[in-house]
């Protein structure tokens, strides 16, 4: 077997829709098998693109977005958000402990409602004002 087939039966392709822009191109990402390390990007027409496929395959990221329970507030429910792109494989712990979470109103737009202290980075914010009542 030369070195040319060993290396094909070693990649996997996988495909994503990108959203790193209005065009939404549909890439082809070859990666090792092994390592999961990018060889080879297709499909895409810029270069966020490009940055998009290699970021969801090696470490996707997301937005957390959802609500938490609000004391003496106008509405019931405080919008809130993570205010960066936190790890795929951690939103669902984070929207675990939020379920949790009682704020007393008023709460500023952009106030930080929680900073997970286990992992650096991850803080939630408040999306909107909310009065109290």
């Amino acid at each position: 077997m030369s070195v040319e087939e060993k290396h094909a039966t070693d990649l996997i392709t996988v495909g994503y829709l990108c959203i790193g822009c209005p065009l939404g191109c549909r890439l082809e990402v070859d990666a090792d098998t092994i390592t999961n390390a990018v060889v080879e990007v297709r499909g895409y027409s810029c270069r966020r693109g490009k940055d998009y496929a290699i970021q969801e395959h090696t470490a996707p990221m997301r937005l957390v977005t959802t609500t938490v329970a609000v004391d003496a507030g106008l509405w019931a429910r405080l919008p809130v958000r993570s205010r960066t792109p936190v790890p795929k494989d951690k939103v669902k712990a984070i929207c675990k402990h939020l379920r949790s979470i009682r704020v007393t109103a008023p709460v500023a737009s952009g106030a930080i409602i929680w900073v997970d202290d286990r992992e650096p980075g991850i803080e939630i914010v408040a999306s909107r004002e909310m009065p109290a009542r």
